[in-house]
């Protein structure tokens, strides 16, 4: 059996297996075909469909797999509601029993279309959880984008969960921090040095107060955020030795050394873009250019990083990395050594794991 075969056949089986109800009709058909795409995607590390085709198992002409998976990407019923949620909520209810720390990043995607996503952070790593695709070129989107994204967050989000929001300096328009506040959650958010703040009375900026070097950071708590007012926040003022300049925060956590603590976490965050242009699959290389046929490929682009990313988590935990990469140490993010991996359970044809959360027992390999 080959090894596009064996990966597919997995990937279709957990798909089926881990669905809600027995897939029936046009779903189960849909299922097949969202498992050719993440095996197509995985085993060619691009997200063209010809490319993509070239990889479906079977003895159809890759033409007939293209036009396949057309139909897939324009039909308006595949969503991610039908189609990604059922296979990640695991995921959610498990990390949601400790404290569910939350981002958002964007980053071209396709032609001329943006995409701004929304992930949980798990073992350094940004994981996809919702998205959206708009026309665009790089650079900053409209508040309302943001907007939207975070009501579905909310949507998917376990209820009681305690959830913190880690925002650069994109995220910290006043109506996005009052939805955040209204949910419940904790935000930490980057802005700039020059956004205004009122003490009392006083209209001040951030760059206008004295910050020391390597010290406390500097905590002004009550404060008005920007020209509208937006408050009582708590604007934080951080400037540790190694950087360069400080970092000016705005928050809703009353301690202004957790909330520099939580924010250090972003610094480390490995997000989804990161491994899916030179490293991954190159999603910005994709050729299509209407946002709502990139939304719905980006659920097979989801799913595949986040099970490879898993199988990555599986290398660690069975000390395969000393294996398949280096005996000493291990330098590859998580997806890289996914990826390895993968086609270590390939060559030595072992059953291979198709999951999209972190289960209680990790699977033992020889």
């Amino acid at each position: 059996m080959s090894d596009n075969i064996r990966t597919y056949q997995a990937i279709r089986d957990a798909l089926k297996h881990l669905y809600p109800k027995e897939p029936q009709g046009n779903i189960a058909r849909r299922l097949n075909v969202l498992a050719a795409l993440i095996n197509g995607i995985v085993e060619s590390k691009k997200v063209n469909l010809p490319q993509i085709a070239d990889k479906v198992p079977d003895g159809n002409k890759p033409e007939s797999h293209i036009k396949q998976f057309y139909r897939w990407i324009t039909n308006e019923g595949v969503d991610a509601k039908l189609y990604f949620l059922p296979f990640i909520r695991p995921l959610l209810a498990s990390l949601a029993q400790s404290v569910l720390f939350v981002l958002m990043d964007g980053s071209i995607v396709g032609k001329g279309c943006v995409t701004l996503m929304a992930s949980v952070v798990y073992k350094g790593r940004a994981l996809p959880i919702a998205w959206i695709v708009v026309k665009g070129k790089k650079g900053h989107l409209k508040e309302e984008v943001h907007l939207k994204l975070i009501e579905q967050l909310h949507q998917i989000i376990p209820s009681g969960a305690q959830v913190v929001f880690l925002g650069d300096g994109e995220f910290d328009g006043a109506k996005l921090l009052d939805t955040i506040d209204g949910y419940g959650w904790k935000y930490v958010c980057r802005t700039g040095k020059s956004s205004v703040i009122f003490q009392g009375e006083k209209k001040t900026s951030y760059k206008e107060v004295f910050v020391p070097q390597g010290q406390k950071p500097v905590s002004l708590p009550d404060v008005y955020f920007t020209l509208n007012a937006y408050g009582p926040v708590h604007a934080i003022l951080w400037w540790e030795k190694k950087y360069k300049e400080p970092i000016y925060l705005v928050s809703n956590v009353s301690s202004a050394q957790v909330a520099c603590t939580w924010y250090r976490k972003r610094f480390r965050i490995e997000t989804f873009f990161s491994d899916q242009k030179s490293r991954g699959f190159y999603l910005n290389k994709s050729h299509l250019s209407d946002p709502q046929r990139l939304s719905r490929l980006m659920i097979a682009a989801c799913l595949a990083y986040i099970w490879i990313v898993f199988l990555g988590v599986q290398a660690l935990a069975n000390r395969l990395h000393t294996f398949i990469h280096r005996t000493e140490r291990c330098d590859l993010s998580l997806f890289q050594l996914g990826l390895r991996l993968l086609n270590h359970l390939l060559n030595y044809e072992l059953p291979i794991p198709v999951l999209f959360y972190h289960p209680l027992e990790v699977t033992q390999y020889p």
